[in-house]
């Protein structure tokens, strides 16, 4: 009879709970799907005596999460404490170490020591499965390093962090105020009490470092991103986005080029016609664009303790049955660096907020600005008039490149009657 699989769990969150309720729970259809009896025999978490509404009486309880790792009575490693340093880094270097496969849910230590890790598997007979490192529930891990494995990738796409999609929906929804909306998210433990990893895109660029490394055959690279949070966005852009035909969504976004690689994570205007417009609340969406395939849109929930659960379950099933995969997707000799396009090449349509005094001759000056860059209009709007107060104006342009928008914006930001630096969003229009 084939031995038990003997799990050990380093962080006992909000995640790493579910997980073990999951294995408690659904341990015989695991059993009748993989053929192993798993079994948790060893967890580690801050505190003892936190009510997690699990039993944990039955398994070894470790102060040391790295002694998870050690246990001789533990066969795979569930990482779960998250970052890129510390405590997380030293359970997996010491699985690792001990030629033990690895499953983590942290897109941190991924997304910022890939390189690192990728070293370490050409030493250990060990693996690292990380399918709930990004979008949560959604099998996009799998879907890149099998389903699409006969594909070139041109570009993945998607709404990568749950948090900023809810307040971003919200904001569409009711017409409240950025400030009043992470509120009710941070009530709703949609958002951290300091929710700036979310709101200021950090967490969207590692999970995206992670699908470009997948999707293009490189280490993944979260100093090459371009990161633009959500923080400025006011409810008169989501009214004028509405006006323009558009939604706002924050995007992580990874294209080949004949430069190389873009990346980026932005607050883009997309379609309201569009599936990823249509993607609402704290769900997560991804594109993946093949060259045989075609678009497949993932769509799910992005976060929480049990559709991360699940992911990470997932992977553990996969060891159960004997499978492991390259991290990348290829052998470790065959991944290379990411060669990056500088994002000033980037060419795309534009937003512009823009709040001016209404004085004569102020749209004249910004058409010379424009028109000096080689940079051509779509569309201007304008609400209310007022000589003595700046009122909104929103101009849209025809495609351009990035560094001719980013030279009109300090233009135009230089004239007197503009009295803030304008705010600019790029528009994307994603069609299925």
């Amino acid at each position: 009879m084939t031995e038990p699989l003997k799990i050990g769990i380093a962080g006992l969150g909000n995640v790493g709970a579910s997980v073990f309720k999951l294995l408690e729970q659904n341990g015989q259809l695991l059993l009748d799907r993989t053929g192993r009896d798993i079994r948790v025999t060893a967890v580690s978490a801050r505190s003892k005596g936190k009510n997690r509404d699990i039993d944990v009486s039955k398994v070894k309880w470790h102060d040391n999460p790295v002694e998870v790792a050690n246990d001789p009575n533990v066969d795979v490693v569930v990482e779960l404490i998250g970052g890129a340093d510390g405590a997380a880094h030293d359970v997996v270097n010491t699985a690792l170490a001990l030629n033990k496969p690895v499953v983590t849910a942290n897109k941190a230590l991924l997304g910022k020591r890939g390189g690192e890790i990728i070293s370490l598997l050409k030493k250990s007979t060990g693996s690292v499965s990380f399918e709930a490192a990004v979008a949560g529930g959604i099998p996009i891990i799998k879907a890149l390093r099998e389903g699409l494995a006969a594909n070139n990738i041109n570009a993945v796409f998607g709404i990568l962090n749950g948090t900023c999609n809810f307040i971003l929906s919200e904001m569409t929804r009711t017409g409240r105020a950025f400030p009043d909306v992470l509120k009710e998210a941070q009530d709703k433990g949609y958002a951290e009490a300091d929710p700036s990893f979310d709101i200021d895109g950090v967490d969207a660029a590692h999970k995206l470092s992670i699908l470009s490394g997948l999707a293009f055959g490189c280490v993944p690279d979260v100093d090459h991103i371009d990161i633009k949070g959500i923080r400025k966005i006011t409810a008169l852009d989501i009214g004028f986005a509405a006006d323009l035909g558009y939604k706002i969504k924050l995007l992580g976004i990874a294209r080949r080029t004949d430069k190389g690689i873009e990346q980026s994570v932005e607050p883009c205007l997309v379609p309201k016609d569009s599936p990823i417009a249509a993607t609402e609340g704290p769900l997560n969406a991804v594109y993946v664009d093949g060259d045989f395939v075609g678009k497949v849109l993932l769509m799910g929930a992005g976060a929480g303790g049990n559709a991360t659960a699940s992911a990470v379950v997932s992977d553990i099933a996969d060891v159960a049955r004997g499978r492991a995969l390259p991290l990348m997707g290829m052998e470790g000799g065959k991944v290379g660096v990411l060669k990056a396009a500088n994002i000033l090449d980037r060419i795309g349509s534009y937003y512009f907020r823009l709040m001016v005094l209404d004085q004569p001759g102020v749209i004249a000056d910004i058409s010379a600005i424009l028109r000096d860059h080689k940079v051509s209009l779509e569309s201007v709007l304008q609400r209310g008039r007022d000589p003595d107060q700046a009122v909104p104006v929103i101009l849209t342009t025809h495609e351009t490149t990035e560094d001719s928008i980013q030279k009109v914006a300090e233009k135009i930001g230089q004239l007197k009657a503009v009295v803030e630096p304008p705010y600019l969003m790029r528009i994307e229009e994603f069609k299925s």
